[in-house]
């Protein structure tokens, strides 16, 4: 706690002050990146840094949080821009000044910093949300490149558009939501899935290979009562284009 007092997390991140929720996420999702654990096991520096990324957007993505501790930066910097004015002719009064801070700004401060440290208490306890689920993120952005799918490949990922009949009204999705898509094409290796919020019935399910991909759009048909529909969106194996083409010539020439 004390170590975080004397931190800025903004500054941390990166970002303004005035930063929104997004903003935040972003932030903490490149920095985070570069120092998670899992690729750097044996640096207890990275393993610090990544702490301090985590805790920061754990605060500030929590409403009642980031007030209590926007006060107290808002309370740190005044004094750091008054201590700064003071010229030549006044810095004999500075120990004054310290002093009057202390039985004044200080007691405020103290308040401030009693306040951020019931909402990190608070924090721990219920554990945060926003926290969990950009760690998670991070986890599957992380697996993502230890199976060779980075930056320069993102664009040409192998990817299918995975659909199904679904209802309006249906709550349950028709039996189909991300958790059961996972596992069904988890069987032709890592994967991530999707699904769309603005079309039911549809999602996109990302491959580590164009050739677990192709696998599944040959063979996977999902529940008998509500069969899958696949299609390609990138990352389509060339010979399987050339076979297509050979097969529809219209589709070559394109409309």
């Amino acid at each position: 706690m004390d170590d975080l007092m004397k931190i800025d997390l903004y500054e941390l991140l990166n970002i303004s002050i005035n930063a929104d929720e997004k903003e935040i996420k972003k932030a903490y999702r490149k920095k985070a990146l570069t120092c998670h654990p899992d690729k750097h096991p044996d640096n207890p520096k990275a393993a610090q840094h990544f702490q301090e990324l985590s805790k920061a957007l754990e605060i500030l993505t929590d409403s009642s949080a980031r007030a209590a501790y926007d006060k107290l930066l808002k309370a740190r910097k005044a004094a750091q821009v008054r201590h700064r004015e003071l010229d030549s002719k006044r810095k004999k009064l500075k120990e004054d000044l310290e002093a009057r801070e202390k039985s004044s700004q200080g007691f405020r401060d103290i308040d401030a910093a009693q306040k951020l440290q019931k909402e990190i208490e608070r924090l721990r306890k219920e554990g945060s949300r926003q926290l969990e689920k950009e760690q998670e993120i991070l986890r599957q952005q992380i697996e993502k490149e230890k199976h060779g799918l980075n930056k320069s490949e993102s664009d040409s990922a192998p990817r299918l558009k995975v659909k199904w009949k679904s209802y309006k009204n249906d709550e349950h999705n028709d039996g189909y939501d991300e958790s059961s898509l996972l596992n069904i094409f988890r069987k032709y290796g890592y994967v991530t899935c999707f699904i769309s919020k603005k079309k039911k019935g549809s999602a996109v399910v990302e491959f580590s290979t164009p050739e677990a991909a192709q696998m599944a759009y040959e063979s996977e048909k999902g529940n008998p009562e509500n069969p899958l529909s696949l299609s390609w969106i990138s990352g389509q194996p060339q010979e399987m284009t050339r076979n297509f083409h050979s097969i529809n010539p219209a589709a070559a020439k394109g409309p």
